[in-house]
């Protein structure tokens, strides 16, 4: 742990133009330190003021210069103390020069290392860049700003410059402004320095970083595109989640004077045997098994090493495909970055020319990855360019795992075409919904992306590391109110819905809000609320269509419909699609509306019951659509015209033609083997024929 220690030096201007933003870095610098206390707590910090009135760095006594700059706390091991002094940072009275500040910064950490040190060094620049900086004795800004990048790749020292403004902000001196924005780019170029314009406070608490992750490979070997052409890369994990700190047991049995004790409890587990529990089981008496059924089967390790899949290490294309043949939802897991062997000429070439193709023929290309000798299983996935527009930069590829088909979850979801008209949304009502879908639009035009995703820590993390930071200086401190700037995460901003309010009244205006009485209200209750027939009809003649709602609701609450009947045949066949307790009920619906059907048409007595059938035909003719069965509707209906005509009921099948009925189609379904055309001529087929018959007849 202690070789991978790193020490930070933080460079904060606290000049005039950064006073309204100060309380936000404190609030940032003292999380990253207890971020440090929690993980890493070998790390070292030291904190660089700037554009303070007092002078106080080693520079100013040694050499003279690098006036306004004040070292408040030099390079030492995190601690309580330094997150304290973070909380309270002074306000400064004059201009503060950054690069002033940068060479103090440096020559402490050189100072506590020396040359002979490759231990991790950072420094981390927070300033607006508002005040100009010193001219040079000798030379230009540039020249000096080139010197010192050379002096930071010497010495191994990386950089994070964090500016809290637009980069189009012009509220300050323009050219000042525009000068320096040019030398924190030099750095970014001829040093390891990242530059990061932040506008609002999310964004500030997300850009700094508690400390930067060491890139470790999980592949290094052959991208083999055939037999005969393969390139050298090496992958990284460019996505990784954050995990939640873990909790460890605790025990106060030390003594309070041993300042040494580690306070650990270690947890050890016996085993012992069911018919002798006295009996401990040593660790070659045991083995592991599986359930199988009712019954565990015993298998050995050696049995299990024998029946693992064992690749050979290797990275190699499966082939190329479109990119709108890979959908994002497919994406799985962690995102890998393929870079080309570093220092490889050919390779880096290679992977360029190879992502400039892709990307300008539109294609991705399919892998099939496994990164480590004696992998237990297979990756594939799906290799996306990524070609870059910095000159120091070289193109590479982005790797996102695809799914198995055991791995897809297919989710039949209802569209609003198969509601009735009745149901369906009016012009006036979908455009109401789509100005509130743009309403919700993160990144409006003209301004910046709310929360974007490289700057937006995880709320529950952060609010965690502060409440622990309270915890430790007061135990019995109750868990505080969610933070402001975490409220602009997890919560609305008030200010976009204000902005917005016009929009959400017309949605409101248009679409109203009724409770649903079968969810919500007991069938006694809708008894009650609904008006009976009586009233109109006189004495005794209920409304029998209220009285069926109210049984179908019993009955559905109680979860009992088992078949399909009389009085409610569609309520009773859409609550038997919906049971998920057996597979069955969905083919037992379907078989029972069909027998309904039959019987409702054959036994018509002058097309009484035509009405009724057409109600279940509809209804299933929409179940199979819901639950992917076009083949049995579409034998059915087939079926269905043949009796009509064997049994002289082709006033029936004239009736289904006049509402429209035909089969379900590819387009409706996919599983569906009826175009179209086939759908549209359904019917009209028909009829010739039926003409015929009847010419035939009236002859006889």
């Amino acid at each position: 742990m202690a070789r991978n220690k790193e020490a930070l030096v933080l460079l904060l201007d606290v000049s005039p133009s950064m006073h309204n933003i100060l309380q936000e870095v404190e609030k940032v610098c003292s999380m990253l330190v207890q971020k440090k206390l929690i993980y890493s707590k070998y790390d070292e910090v030291g904190v660089v003021l700037f554009g303070t009135e007092d002078t106080n760095n080693d520079l100013t006594t040694e050499v003279g210069g690098y006036e306004h700059v004040n070292v408040l706390q030099q390079i030492r091991v995190v601690d309580k103390d330094i997150v304290e002094a973070l909380q309270q940072l002074p306000r400064g009275t004059v201009s503060g020069d950054f690069l002033d500040a940068i060479v103090v910064g440096m020559d402490m950490l050189i100072k506590k290392f020396g040359p002979t040190n490759k231990g991790k060094k950072r420094l981390c620049l927070v300033t607006k860049a508002h005040c100009p900086v010193k001219a040079p004795y000798e030379g230009t800004e540039e020249d000096q700003v080139n010197t010192i990048s050379a002096q930071m790749l010497a010495q191994g020292i990386k950089m994070d410059c964090i500016v809290p403004r637009g980069k189009q902000t012009v509220d300050g001196n323009g050219g000042v402004m525009e000068e320096n924005d040019h030398l924190l780019g030099v750095f970014s170029k001829k040093s390891s320095s990242k530059v990061v314009y932040v506008e609002s406070p999310t964004s500030l608490l997300g850009a700094l970083r508690t400390r930067r992750i060491s890139p470790v490979t999980i592949y290094r070997g052959d991208l083999e595109i055939s037999s005969a052409l393969k390139i050298k890369v090496w992958v990284y994990k460019k996505t990784a989640e954050e995990k939640f700190p873990t909790l460890k047991k605790y025990s106060d049995k030390a003594p309070p004077t041993d300042k040494f004790a580690t306070h650990e409890i270690k947890v050890d587990y016996e085993y012992k045997s069911v018919e002798e529990p006295s009996r401990i089981v040593p660790p070659e008496q045991r083995i592991k098994g599986y359930r199988y059924g009712p019954q565990v089967v015993p298998i050995s390790s050696a049995e299990w090493d024998a029946v693992k899949f064992k690749p050979e290490k290797s990275v190699k294309l499966l082939g190329f495909t479109d990119v709108s043949n890979i959908m994002r939802h497919y994406y799985m897991k962690d995102v890998s970055i393929f870079i080309a062997d570093p220092g490889n000429k050919k390779a880096i070439l290679s992977v360029s020319a190879l992502a400039r193709a892709m990307k300008e023929m539109k294609k991705v290309a399919i892998l099939r990855c496994v990164w480590r000798q004696g992998q237990g299983n297979v990756v594939v996935g799906v290799l996306t360019p990524n070609v870059s527009d910095k000159d120091n930069t070289p193109d590479s590829f982005y790797f996102n795992v695809l799914p198995f088909a055991e791995d897809v979850r297919e989710f039949q979801l209802p569209s609003f075409s198969n509601f009735p008209m009745s149901r369906q949304p009016n012009e006036e009502q979908q455009e109401a919904a789509d100005n509130l879908v743009k309403m919700f639009d993160l990144a409006p035009t003209g301004k910046e992306e709310a929360l974007q995703p490289d700057f937006t820590p995880n709320p529950v993390l952060e609010r965690f590391y502060r409440h622990l930071e309270l915890k430790s200086k007061h135990p019995d401190a109750p868990v505080p109110p969610l933070d402001d700037t975490l409220k602009k995460i997890t919560q609305p901003d008030p200010e976009i819905l204000s902005e917005c309010k016009s929009v959400v009244d017309e949605f409101r205006r248009l679409f109203e809000l009724k409770e649903n009485p079968k969810l919500k209200k007991s069938a006694k209750r809708l008894l009650r609320d609904k008006p009976s027939r009586s009233d109109e009809e006189g004495e005794g003649s209920g409304n029998a269509n209220d009285v069926g709602a109210v049984k179908y609701i019993e009955n559905k609450s109680a979860g009992n419909i088992d078949k399909i009947g009389d009085l409610t045949p569609v309520q009773d066949f859409e609550a038997m699609m919906s049971r998920r307790d057996s597979p069955e009920w969905v083919n037992k619906a379907i078989k029972d509306m069909k027998n309904k059907i039959f019987d409702m048409v054959e036994n018509s007595c002058e097309g009484d019951t035509y009405q009724k059938a057409l109600e279940c035909l509809v209804s299933l003719r929409k179940g199979c659509i819901l639950e992917q069965e076009p083949k049995q509707f579409n034998e059915f209906l087939r079926h269905l015209y043949k009796f009509c005509q064997e049994k002289d009921l082709n006033n029936f099948c004239e009736f289904l033609a006049s509402k429209g009925v035909s089969l379900i189609t590819k387009t409706e379904a996919v599983d569906s083997e009826v175009t179209d055309d086939e759908a549209r001529s359904f019917t009209v087929k028909k009829e010739p024929k039926h003409e015929e018959e009847r010419g035939v007849n009236s002859l006889l």
